[in-house]
């Protein structure tokens, strides 16, 4: 799957000289919480978020009253507290290198790029709900996690017996594990119970890390 597929299109954003009592009701309104910053050419020249409105407002020990904050943050703008060098990632790009990217930069979002102009963006909310799916979370079955050898033919092995029980399975998730010999595998199927895919798993001599119907 690549970014394209999971990005929200034509996001909202707001130009460098907004203020930022502007940009927070723009966020609590449209509920987000990561807004683009577009200059008048429609050119990316940063991005702001909650996070950055809450380290601009004045500390809790401030003597200001309300009405003084409000006033203070009606003048000030985001050019004076967005991130200018923004981590940008192509619509073509595969949502797992997104991911990582998102991971190493400790960021929630990345603007999409297509040449110079932006087409879209992908958030953590956007991943989160493709994490979703991949487990899938909103199928009822049995879900398994078991420890393999990490060579060919394990996995159609527990698929191919779950088949002739006329299981489904609905979510294959893999992952290395400590001991570089072995995979960890995550499978969610349909249409058989627990006991059936213990019994698979004991024929194909899996360790069984934890076994469940949710």
């Amino acid at each position: 799957m690549i970014v394209k597929d999971v990005m929200t299109r034509n996001p909202i954003y707001v130009m460098p000289d907004t203020s930022l009592t502007e940009a927070r009701a723009l966020m609590t309104k449209k509920n987000i919480s990561k807004l683009p910053v577009m200059d008048k050419e429609d050119k990316l020249v940063g991005i702001i978020t909650k996070n950055d409105l809450a380290k601009a407002g004045p500390s809790q020990a401030t003597t200001l009253d309300m009405y003084e904050i409000g006033y203070l943050l009606s003048k000030l703008t985001v050019e004076k507290i967005m991130t200018k060098k923004v981590v940008s990632v192509s619509e073509t790009e595969v949502v797992e290198e997104a991911a990582r990217i998102m991971v190493d930069n400790q960021i929630g979002c990345l603007p999409v790029m297509q040449d110079d102009i932006m087409v879209g963006i992908v958030t953590e909310s956007d991943l989160f709900h493709l994490f979703t799916d991949m487990f899938g979370a909103r199928h009822n079955g049995v879900r398994v996690t078991v420890n393999t050898d990490d060579k060919p033919g394990q996995l159609a092995k527990i698929a191919v017996k779950i088949a002739e029980l006329k299981g489904n399975i609905v979510s294959v998730v893999t992952r290395e594990c400590q001991d570089p010999g072995n995979r960890r595998i995550t499978i969610k199927a349909t249409g058989i119970t627990i006991k059936q895919m213990e019994s698979i798993l004991a024929e194909c001599n899996n360790e069984v890390e934890d076994i469940r119907v949710i």
